[in-house]
Formats: C-alpha cells, sequence, structure tokens
C-alpha cells in the first residue's frame, strides 16, 4: 500500500482528484488523503500545525467527507510514504512569503513520520484571469509562472526535497490550441484546473512523479460524476500524457 498526504488547498484538491484511479490503474495499491482549506498559505498551514487546529476538510482517494481534523491528528492515525505541501497560488510567486513557514513544517513533519517529503509547484493563471491575487503579477501569466517557477525551485533546493513540476505541465499543455482558447482553456475559471483535462493532467504529473508509474502506459480515463456529457477525446488523453512524460523528471 503506497499512502499519500497532501497538506495543500484547492489546487491539491484538483491534483489529487483522480490521482487513486490512476495508480490503482497502474496496479499499485493506494491511498490518497488530501486535507483541504480554500486559499491556504503556508503561514496559516504552520499556524494550524501550531495550534493543532481542526479546520482541515478530510479528503480521501478524490471525494469529500463531513469529517475535520487537524494534520497532527491524521499523522497520528496514519502512516504515509508521501506528504506533499504547496504554497497558496496567489502567493505562489513572492520568495519571502515561504519562510520561516516552510521550514517550521518541514522539520515538524520529520519528527511525525518517516514519508519521503516533497513539494507541489502550482500554476499560473489563465490570461485574463479575474482572481484578485492576479494584479500582483501584473495580470501577466507569463510573468506569474516565471516567478513561480523561481520560487518553487529555490525553496525545494534549500531542502532537497523532490519539486513535482504541475505548474510546468500546466504551462506547457497551454501550448496547445485545445488549451489555449480556441476550444477551452486547461483551467475551469481562470485558476482552477479543468474538472476532466485539467485535474487529469496534474494528478498524472503526481503519480509520476511520487510513484513512478509509466504515465504513457496508463489506461485509465478520466471521468467526471456530475459531467456525465463530458467524455475524454483519447487524443487529448495521449497529448496530455506525453506531455506530463516528457515534463515530470
Amino acid at each position: 500500500m503506497y499512502r499519500i498526504l497532501a497538506i495543500g488547498n484547492s489546487f491539491s484538491e484538483d491534483a489529487t482528484y483522480f490521482l487513486h484511479d490512476i495508480l490503482e490503474n497502474a496496479g499499485v495499491d493506494n491511498d490518497v488523503v488530501n486535507l483541504y482549506i480554500g486559499g491556504c498559505p503556508l503561514e496559516r498551514h504552520w499556524s494550524n500545525i501550531e495550534r493543532n487546529a481542526a479546520d482541515y476538510q478530510y479528503q480521501r482517494n478524490g471525494k469529500k467527507t463531513d469529517r475535520y481534523c487537524s494534520v497532527a491528528q491524521i499523522l497520528e492515525e496514519q502512516t504515509f510514504d508521501a506528504v506533499v505541501t504547496q504554497q497558496a497560488s496567489g502567493d505562489s510567486g513572492w520568495e519571502n512569503t515561504y519562510e520561516p513557514f516552510l521550514g517550521l513544517i518541514l522539520d515538524f513533519l520529520k519528527k511525525r513520520t518517516r514519508a519521503e517529503l516533497f513539494l507541489n509547484e502550482t500554476w499560473a493563471y489563465e490570461a485574463g484571469s479575474g482572481h484578485t491575487h492576479f494584479m500582483r503579477y501584473e495580470r501577466s501569466q507569463e510573468l506569474m509562472f516565471s516567478r513561480l517557477k523561481s520560487a518553487y525551485k529555490k525553496a525545494a533546493a534549500n531542502y532537497g526535497l523532490p519539486l513535482i513540476e504541475t505548474g510546468e505541465v500546466i504551462q506547457n499543455l497551454r501550448l496547445f490550441p485545445f488549451f489555449n482558447g480556441d476550444s477551452r482553456f486547461i483551467t475551469r475559471d481562470g485558476f482552477h484546473l479543468h474538472f476532466l483535462y485539467g485535474r487529469y493532467a496534474a494528478a498524472l504529473a503526481w503519480a509520476k512523479k511520487l510513484a513512478g508509474i509509466d504515465v504513457t502506459a496508463n489506461s485509465y480515463l478520466p471521468e467526471v460524476d456530475f459531467m456525465p456529457s463530458e467524455k475524454a477525446d483519447p487524443e487529448i488523453i495521449r497529448m496530455i500524457r506525453k506531455t506530463v512524460n516528457e515534463t515530470i523528471r
């Protein structure tokens, strides 16, 4: 059993939605837990840990539950092989927002778990996004991506953390006409990922980085229960698999 814990927000919710199913398809028995607070930055994660605040919605294998818990509670109840954290999207391109909180969180985790620790690179907003934090990047997708890529790379290097280059995957997918607005965007609202293709791409990136699966051979086709008319196009799925395989190192 390969057990994954994400301490995150809506962006980790997006990334873990299909992760359990992708890994199952690859023959990896797994359990995926996402501790969710919308828009939660590293500073609040550390404050929650200090106070043992049971403010996180417990999400398991892509499903929401009614349970709320603290980070310490989950680490006491379950063992994990991988723990992933990330900065809130709006703060992702500002290096001074990472510390001292990331270091404090990592010190806490190292004392509580033997899991391998990872950092997830969030993604830039869509051009024209109405997110209130987009003005911090002059409403430029390219500037936001450049800044967050640099900040995550430095943070990962400072602590010797493997970096899941999810943001780079999303940015590379935007090079294809299917995701640059001619047909649709890779996001559904300018910042959260498209329910089908965006979430699939992020989960595939995590599956390769965390479990080392061959994403080009993975036959799982994503489905969204509340969007029954939205069917995955096999050609687009193959393109996503190829992009993830070439991006995630």
